[in-house]
């Protein structure tokens, strides 16, 4: 079994590190395809579903994003007074642990780190570095100008860290949620991807001793916050 759960802050290279990694490994890449299910289990669109997950709304709270898109024409379908920001994510987090269920597969986001956080199976790594360097690092990977940098670090960095407290009670950039931090930019990407294949090698063998094919354990929502 190889199971990788991947946080990665804005500019930390997750879009390229995760699914090289997944080809080294030979496990299935995840990271579209659960808004693809999940637009399936809420009976919208893939776009809308998507949608959830993109750069834009700024100024809109993480819930007020989840929710936007969710209205269509069609009658029958879900719409924001029908939908909540816990559907989406119950949504999701299910997605995430059937995937986990099959013991091979990257998951790249989507909270992974926290609903697998208990998994004996799973290795947890987080994608960061200083604001600067990272804002510099996309932009050199030609992802977007300074200025869109800028505001989708603070949008997107804010929105992440945002889900994680809310739906699961936990700091996004607390170290015991994971195995390996690395800096990437002052390493590169290409040496980040090494230390993670590195680190699954080595640490495969001892997690897959301690659970079996189909024991994933996720562990929900885990917050009292009143408004989720």
């Amino acid at each position: 079994m190889t199971l990788v759960a991947i946080s990665a802050a804005y500019g930390a290279g997750g879009s390229r590190v995760g699914p090289e990694l997944a080809g080294r490994l030979d496990v299935p890449f995840i990271d579209r395809g659960i808004p693809i299910a999940v637009a399936q289990r809420l009976d919208v669109t893939v776009d809308e579903a998507i949608a959830q997950e993109d750069e834009g709304g700024a100024g809109r709270s993480l819930l007020e994003r989840l929710l936007a898109g969710f209205a269509a024409a069609d009658t029958a379908a879900p719409t924001p007074e029908m939908l909540t920001g816990e559907d989406f994510h119950s949504a999701s987090e299910a997605v995430v642990c059937e995937l986990a269920a099959s013991g091979r597969g990257v998951i790249l986001g989507r909270g992974a780190v926290a609903a697998l956080r208990e998994d004996p199976r799973v290795l947890r790594i987080r994608l960061t570095g200083p604001v600067e360097a990272r804002i510099r690092l996309s932009m050199t990977l030609g992802q977007a100008d300074e200025a869109t940098a800028r505001a989708a670090q603070r949008r997107l960095d804010a929105a992440h860290a945002e889900y994680v407290r809310r739906f699961y009670g936990l700091d996004i950039d607390d170290p015991s949620l994971y195995h390996v931090i690395i800096d990437v930019p002052a390493i590169g990407i290409g040496a980040a991807i090494e230390i993670s294949e590195t680190t699954t090698r080595a640490l495969g063998s001892a997690r897959v001793s301690d659970a079996q094919p189909g024991e994933a354990q996720c562990n929900g929502s885990d917050t009292d916050d009143p408004t989720v």
